[in-house]
């Protein structure tokens, strides 16, 4: 995959990053919607931004933890980073970065794979291999 394109997500990393950025700056989650997805209705814009802004959040969290001493002070804020580096689009940068760490971290930023949800256990994909089981006859 090349380095400009988010993990999960059809667009760049500079694309998600200017929708997150958008949504820092706005009033609300709702008005930033508004703005960045006008040919969709409301609740389907504010889950469009809010699934990448959440992404983008996190993956500014485990960047943090990762490199404590150069971004420790760094709020997990699109804008902040983007600051903190003198970048207008972060993201890629931070790719380079954290290379080490791509496949752990959370996407778009990194390949992680979803956590399973709480409480339940990530189920096989395949089957294993051999003979098929005896079937049971009644």
């Amino acid at each position: 995959m090349p380095d400009s394109f988010a993990a999960r997500l059809p667009d760049t990393l500079c694309e998600v990053e200017a929708v997150v950025a958008e949504v820092e700056r706005a009033k609300s989650l709702e008005a930033g919607a508004d703005v960045l997805r006008p040919d969709i209705e409301l609740p389907g814009a504010i889950r469009w931004t809010q699934r990448r802004a959440r992404a983008v959040h996190a993956a500014l969290s485990a960047v943090r933890g990762l490199d404590p001493e150069r971004f420790g002070a760094c709020p997990p804020r699109v804008t902040h980073f983007q600051q903190h580096l003198g970048l207008t689009c972060a993201l890629p940068r931070l790719r380079a970065l954290v290379e080490p760490y791509l496949a752990r971290l959370p996407a778009p930023l990194g390949f992680a794979p979803r956590p399973a949800p709480s409480g339940e256990h990530p189920k096989p994909r395949q089957h294993t291999t051999g003979p098929d089981p005896p079937v049971r006859l009644r």
